[in-house]
């Protein structure tokens, strides 16, 4: 059921925030929360795997990299595709995420990449945060909520966001709907 939970989740952000094939999607969670518990108490690999596959699903259909947010024993690093990476210019740095150092999806998220590595720093084009582990960093200048058909996953409250560009210009600006 939770996988199944993930990928609609996923889907539905993908479509409402319009993802076009190569943005990327940051998402961070807290297994804890997702079972009951409270964030950094009761990590769970098996649940991990299953929100993570489901997420996959959505984002491999539509194109879309998946950055996986690292617990803050890593100091919030993300598990990236290296094809992501040196097409963004990322720089890696050196850690392989455990479900008690770094978190259980960040875990999956490297267990199921191509070539995974590990990042300090992105600008994602948008974001779920699963049980409130504080994705807004990794996300561009100008996050804006996303309300979809439900706001738990689990017992975990989820947020979501998607970034637009910046309007700039003043009151006699017009700006592009398709960018904002």
């Amino acid at each position: 059921m939770i996988r199944e939970d993930a990928y609609l989740l996923a889907k539905e952000l993908i479509e409402v925030a319009r993802l076009k094939a190569g943005n990327v999607l940051v998402v961070g969670c807290s297994t804890s929360e997702v079972c009951g518990e409270k964030i950094g108490t009761a990590s769970k690999p098996e649940v991990a795997e299953n929100l993570f596959l489901g997420i996959k699903q959505a984002a491999d259909e539509a194109g879309v990299y998946i950055a996986a947010q690292c617990c803050e024993h890593l100091n919030r690093a993300l598990i990236i595709e290296e094809e992501l990476a040196e097409k963004k210019g990322y720089d890696t740095v050196n850690v392989v995420p455990q479900p008690k150092a770094g978190g259980s999806l960040a875990t999956m998220a490297y267990k199921y990449a191509k070539h995974p590595v590990a990042v300090e720093h992105i600008k994602a084009d948008a974001g779920i945060d699963i049980g409130d582990t504080l994705i807004g960093m990794h996300l561009r200048d100008v996050a804006v909520p996303v309300r979809l058909s439900t706001d738990r996953l689990g017992e975990a409250h989820v947020v979501c966001a998607r970034t637009r560009a910046k309007y700039i210009g003043g009151e006699r600006a017009h700006y592009d709907p398709l960018l904002g």
